[in-house]
């Protein structure tokens, strides 16, 4: 059983009885679901305004988004319910990556792809001269807090520094392993990407760097990029929150890159939802290059399933799609929920085996690996 003293910052070691550091884990979990105190210990925890001037549609009420036709996330007592119930599986204290650290290219032009993993759901995809980040993440943990919260079991594929100049980012929601406002604060400084986010994501962004621009729109909703690249935001089933008070207080969403390569899907987080993202980002785009899948943070079923898909659920939706290639992400980096760090791989292998898919068309990527297609 893992000490519940273990990484207890020292300023609280001694002084909390150990019936209240065995609640430490429930703790740590609160930002990454929604459900942290409104503080900003680093200044990480800004919370996203009101969504009231928004128009009320087929998935804004006036006051929240939500999924239409799909399922809520769950609340606090499920939460608890989740985290003081036993089941979770141990990692290590380090799972590096077999690959080394990727060190890109400054530009990859035409028609050729070049997809790099730094890690979780953090790509580098380049191509058409484009330098395109997802939800990048680069600190520590995946908290509001310096000192509790999931952290990092292997560094980022790709060394801050040896990022080239990145001229977009794709940013899925709010929830703390995605949106990084450290990560973000640091590119901005940097780069001036163009950050693209789906409705009021930029609340957060603001409240950390008030001079950071963000491009945010609805589903279904085009941006140009390049001259013949653009990007569609893709309703996907999930949620967003940074704090008690503003869930779902903001959207939530894939993409679609069109124009680069044979086209890029990147879900962001997304459930199964009965295989609907899939079905419409299919209809809408026909058979893409490349699908970039979550597969991970899905234990236990009961509290996950609705709103994170299994290796199973992943594979079905990457038939659905028709794409031609697909990368899995979002395991291994961060422990999230109670699975083991290299279960999403066996369990990937068994889904590949059972739908009769080739393995070398879905693969589980580790950080530093590169996908690439030439022209």
């Amino acid at each position: 059983m893992t000490d519940p003293t273990r990484r207890t910052p020292p300023f609280l070691r001694g002084r909390l009885p150990r019936r209240r550091l065995a609640l430490l884990p429930l703790l740590a979990a609160l930002p990454w679901i929604g459900g942290c105190a409104n503080g900003r210990p680093n200044g990480r925890a800004a919370l996203a305004s009101g969504s009231g001037d928004f128009p009320a549609s087929d998935h804004f009420d006036g006051g929240r988004f939500f999924n239409p036709g799909g399922a809520a996330p769950r609340g606090l007592l499920d939460l608890a319910r989740w985290k003081l119930g036993g089941g979770d599986e141990p990692w290590p204290e380090a799972w590096p990556s077999p690959f080394p650290p990727d060190r890109p290219p400054a530009r990859v032009e035409g028609a050729a792809l070049r997809v790099s993993f730094a890690g979780h759901a953090s790509f580098l995809i380049q191509g058409a001269g484009l330098n395109i980040l997802t939800d990048p993440v680069w600190s520590e943990r995946a908290s509001p807090f310096s000192f509790i919260g999931p952290r990092r079991a292997n560094p980022p594929g790709i060394a801050f520094d040896d990022l080239p100049r990145i001229d977009a980012v794709l940013l899925s929601h709010g929830h703390y392993d995605h949106l990084d406002v450290e990560t973000l604060a640091r590119l901005w400084r940097r780069d001036r990407p163009r950050i693209i986010a789906p409705l009021g994501q930029e609340a957060t962004l603001r409240a950390h760097e008030p001079e950071m621009v963000a491009t945010t729109a609805d589903w279904g909703a085009v941006v140009p990029l390049a001259p013949g690249v653009e990007v569609v935001l893709e309703q996907v089933h999930h949620w967003t929150a940074r704090g008690v008070w503003d869930r779902n207080r903001a959207l939530w969403c894939g993409f679609v890159l069109r124009g680069l390569g044979g086209g890029v899907f990147f879900a962001g987080d997304t459930g199964f939802d009965e295989g609907r993202p899939f079905r419409r980002v299919a209809a809408r785009h026909g058979a893409l290059e490349l699908a970039l899948l979550p597969i991970g943070a899905y234990e236990p079923r009961w509290f996950m399933a609705d709103q994170h898909m299994n290796p199973a659920d992943a594979v079905q939706g990457f038939r659905l799609l028709g794409a031609r290639q697909a990368l899995g992400y979002h395991w291994g980096t961060f422990k999230l929920t109670d699975e083991a760090v290299g279960r999403p791989l066996a369990d990937l292998a068994a889904a590949l085996a059972a739908s009769g898919v080739e393995p070398e068309r879905f693969l589980a990527a580790r950080p530093g690996q590169v996908w690439s297609r030439p022209a």
